[in-house]
């Protein structure tokens, strides 16, 4: 009896943590689902923009999940460029890949291509740890030391 509870209560704590590892990684599909699940975001969400004909996409994107999986403060939302075209003149993207960080509704930072592991480990750090608005220019902070 008690193998069986232990049996059971490992499963039901498997499907908790199924169940959000699939929130934290979610695909948009407009600009709707973007308010909802982004914008309206009790953590931090990474933006992806990408294409399926993008080869530095199909990097990026798989190393971003790897990322963020483990991570319980911040999610992924991957948005398709072609089938959101809303989305992609909303935030002026003219390159994929590309990478908006928002939090509580507002844009973090964004980067465009195909960047080294701690670009993005520094651009998730900045995300996690941010308590003040953002500056307009996030590329003129980068610059200063």
């Amino acid at each position: 009896m008690l193998r069986q509870t232990s049996k059971l209560s490992s499963m039901i704590v498997r499907n908790v943590s199924l169940s959000r590892q699939q929130k934290k990684q979610f695909k948009i599909n407009g600009t709707k689902e973007y308010v909802s699940k982004v914008m309206n975001s009790s953590v931090p969400v990474i933006v992806n923009f990408h294409a399926d004909w993008c080869e530095p996409c199909r990097i990026l994107t798989p190393k971003l999940i790897d990322i963020i999986e483990p991570m319980d403060e911040l999610d992924l939302a991957i948005v398709d460029l072609e089938t959101n075209p809303d989305l992609v003149q909303m935030f002026e993207v003219k390159a994929v890949p590309a990478i908006i960080t928002i939090s509580s509704g507002l844009v973090i930072d964004k980067l465009i291509g195909l960047h080294d592991f701690d670009t993005i480990e520094n651009l998730i750090h900045k995300l996690i740890h941010h308590n003040t608005l953002p500056s307009s220019n996030s590329e003129d902070e980068r610059g200063k030391v």
